[in-house]
């Protein structure tokens, strides 16, 4: 199964709590931080979500 790099490139001062509720479930808390997450349907509701926030690659 393939993986996603997720990448928090804005922060998340200001945002609404459901969306920083969704960073966090990410493993995101911080800009630069970045996680590799599998390439599944949940994944990319989240992304959905807060897609503006980050900055996705797809990994083989």
């Amino acid at each position: 199964m393939a993986n996603m790099s997720i990448k928090l490139v804005k922060s998340l001062n200001g945002r609404l709590e459901k969306h920083i509720a969704t960073a966090h479930s990410l493993g995101l808390r911080r800009i630069g931080d970045t996680t590799v997450q599998p390439d599944n349907a949940a994944t990319k509701g989240k992304i959905a979500l807060i897609g503006y926030l980050l900055e996705v690659e797809e990994e083989k």
